[in-house]
């Protein structure tokens, strides 16, 4: 009675220990952290639904959220905070933020983090069903006129994060650098799962605050951009109105969206623009967005300094640093 999704956080935790260059058996006793989203629970309804006399001592421990993320640390002895998040579809990204925190705090000098979804029973996808939330054709139209909505993913994914100096002076394999980070809330919108325009103007422009960013060097944002009718120009309309001083319709900000490739991954969505834009550093190449043919009539974009990527085309630096954004937003 083990969820698949606990295993599969173990495997890919070991991967990306191993990638970084780390042996995952000399971390015990480390104060290293581990920061997980997660907010599905399909393998637990399946056993419930076998009824109480299907149960055994391992029910708890084998579906509990907290359990996920605990086990990693368990495993590889790991004695640093130990987070199981749940914000619905930002949950990953939300835990890098804590990660990020956690490190700048001294509370950790190496963290795992990321998140795991899993699509295992059929109850959730029937409710977003009858929610009118998922795509008719099962293709995530992200920008499009025909946007009708997500289509539901899977997926599992880990970073290392380590404070920069650390990274320097261990001579580590530094993918990328995350500058800063911010979270917030919508608060009172006109319904629980509607988006907040100016909400998400703010959490932009903290982000870049606390990251000292200028701007004026950014030159990509992964977008949350799930392919809904109200969400994508509300969100475009928030990446615009904070670069519209920096960016213009000629020279405009490259937005796009992993989840027209591999669908929602809703607890890992986060993790997965994330490592869409690592890939992006490394191969110096901005990735198409799909199934973006006709511009959503509802974002202005002959007034917005926005512009998505439909072709595999270079990421010049002009002699300056790749710098870009990710977004993760969630109907919590």
């Amino acid at each position: 009675h083990l969820d698949p999704q606990q295993r599969l956080l173990l495997e890919v935790s070991w991967e990306a220990l191993e990638n970084s260059g780390k042996n995952p058996q000399q971390l015990q006793g480390s104060p290293t952290g581990v920061f997980i989203g997660i907010c599905g629970n399909d393998y637990t309804q399946r056993i419930f639904s076998q009824g109480p006399e299907q149960f055994d001592a391992y029910v708890a421990t084998g579906n509990a959220h907290s359990t996920a993320s605990g086990r990693i640390s368990y495993i590889l002895g790991l004695i640093g905070p130990n987070l199981a998040v749940d914000t619905a579809c930002s949950s990953s990204l939300v835990s890098i933020h804590l990660a990020c925190s956690s490190l700048r705090n001294q509370e950790c000098n190496l963290a795992l983090s990321g998140g795991v979804n899993l699509l295992l029973s059929q109850e959730f996808s029937i409710n977003f069903s009858k929610a009118r939330m998922l795509s008719f054709d099962g293709r995530c139209k992200t920008f499009d006129t025909s946007a009708d909505g997500f289509v539901r993913g899977e997926g599992c994914g880990i970073v290392v994060l380590k404070r920069l100096s650390d990274a320097l002076a261990d001579q580590d394999n530094i993918l990328a650098v995350i500058r800063g980070s911010a979270i917030n809330q919508d608060g009172d919108t006109s319904g629980l799962t509607v988006p907040n325009g100016p909400s998400q103007q703010s959490v932009i422009r903290q982000a870049l605050a606390n990251g000292e960013v200028d701007p004026t060097s950014v030159s990509y944002i992964e977008a949350h951009g799930t392919g809904t009718a109200l969400g994508d120009p509300i969100e475009v309309e928030a990446i615009g109105t904070v670069f519209g001083k920096t960016h213009s319709v000629e020279q405009p900000l490259i937005i796009g969206s992993v989840k027209t490739n591999i669908g929602h991954t809703e607890g890992a969505a986060g993790i997965a623009g994330l490592l869409k834009l690592v890939l992006q550093l490394q191969h110096q190449q901005i990735a198409p967005s799909l199934h973006f043919n006709q511009p959503n009539p509802y974002i202005n974009w002959s007034q917005l300094p926005v512009k998505v990527s439909t072709q595999l085309t270079p990421w010049p630096t002009n002699g300056k640093s790749r710098i870009a954004g990710v977004i993760s937003s969630s109907d919590n």
